[in-house]
């Protein structure tokens, strides 16, 4: 499979124009179905969200990351119909698809059927055997050979994909077949999730590889379990480094980001690109997502590999972080626009 990064470079290494942005990648969860919890999804989406509206914005997200060099592609199960857009467009793309590294992941179902509002449910959780068995059969006739890796999606404390010998079991024949087998964390205990992932083996060896955990600077609570996630090897993604568009510029109005916007302008660059290149100054840090919903801002967000970031800005926006309980709190309540 492509290679994925394994010696992180901070964002103000010198890089050559034109070289790939091996630091960071693209996700799709703000693209691959009509509803999220990003704001200001009302002006970043086309108004009318069908299939085919939405199917040619991810082509042309893939299209414009590729071309700047992005490397590494994110979806998962449960992000609508995000798979299949991102498969067709590896299939139109060969020499891109021959080049580049997909990540996935399964555990959760997608059940809003293609509406927006008037949902009872946008995803519904289930980490048991039998919904892994249906998601890999559903991943692999999109992705086929092009999956690269496989997350359990939102792996908390209390989930049987910590304890469950039948589902590691599987996970561990998918890793022999050459997928690297990981998991993504949410809520305030990620950096327990992490650390009894950790500890998960199958005949004697580790079973997990990767982990995509939330870290930004408002929740950077799982750094600690991340720097020790990458120092066994493991694959480390950063997801929602923007907090859900709380850290873009036109969001971050309030005081309690005055931080931020200050630090922007010191260093010549936007919110959105200081918030991405400061996750991607972490040490343990192999990759992180913009989760762009328009070229226009895929574009602002790369600027983050050219923006240098010092640890003194760093120091300056520690202030910016908030008690994890709070953080997934008011993260819960976004809505679904």
């Amino acid at each position: 499979m492509p290679s994925t990064p394994s010696t992180p470079v901070t964002p103000d290494t010198e890089r050559s124009v034109g070289s790939p942005i091996t630091r960071f990648g693209l996700g799709t969860a703000a693209v691959g179905r009509p509803g999220y919890i990003t704001l200001g999804r009302d002006v970043d989406l086309p108004v009318e969200r069908t299939v085919e509206a939405l199917r040619g914005r991810t082509h042309a997200l893939l299209d414009a990351a590729y071309a700047a060099g992005v490397r590494y592609f994110d979806a998962a199960r449960s992000y609508g119909r995000a798979e299949e857009f991102l498969a067709e467009w590896l299939t139109s793309r060969p020499e891109a698809a021959a080049d580049v590294t997909v990540g996935s992941k399964w555990g959760y179902t997608y059940t809003a059927g293609w509406r927006v509002s008037g949902v009872p449910a946008h995803e519904v959780k289930e980490h048991s055997t039998a919904v892994f068995d249906r998601q890999i059969r559903e991943t692999r006739t999109l992705l086929g050979r092009h999956l690269n890796v496989y997350l359990v999606h939102s792996v908390t404390p209390d989930s049987p994909a910590l304890t469950d010998p039948a589902l590691h079991a599987r996970l561990a024949g998918l890793a022999a077949e050459g997928v690297r087998v990981g998991l993504s964390t949410s809520g305030p205990e990620q950096a327990r999730a992490i650390r009894a992932a950790l500890e998960v083996t199958v005949d004697g060896r580790p079973l997990f590889a990767a982990v995509q955990s939330t870290w930004n600077l408002l929740e950077p609570s799982a750094a600690p379990a991340l720097a020790e996630a990458h120092a066994a090897g493991w694959l480390v993604v950063v997801k929602e480094a923007m907090a859900n568009g709380r850290l873009a510029g036109r969001n971050a109005t309030g005081p309690d980001t005055a931080a931020l916007r200050s630090a922007a302008m010191r260093a010549g660059g936007s919110c959105d690109a200081l918030a991405l290149a400061a996750a991607a100054a972490q040490p343990w840090a192999d990759i992180v997502l913009s989760g762009a919903a328009s070229p226009e801002q895929l574009a602002s967000n790369l600027t983050a590999a050219d923006l240098p970031v010092t640890p003194g800005i760093l120091a300056g926006l520690a202030p910016l972080a908030e008690p994890a309980e709070t953080y997934w709190r008011t993260r819960a309540a976004l809505p679904w626009a």
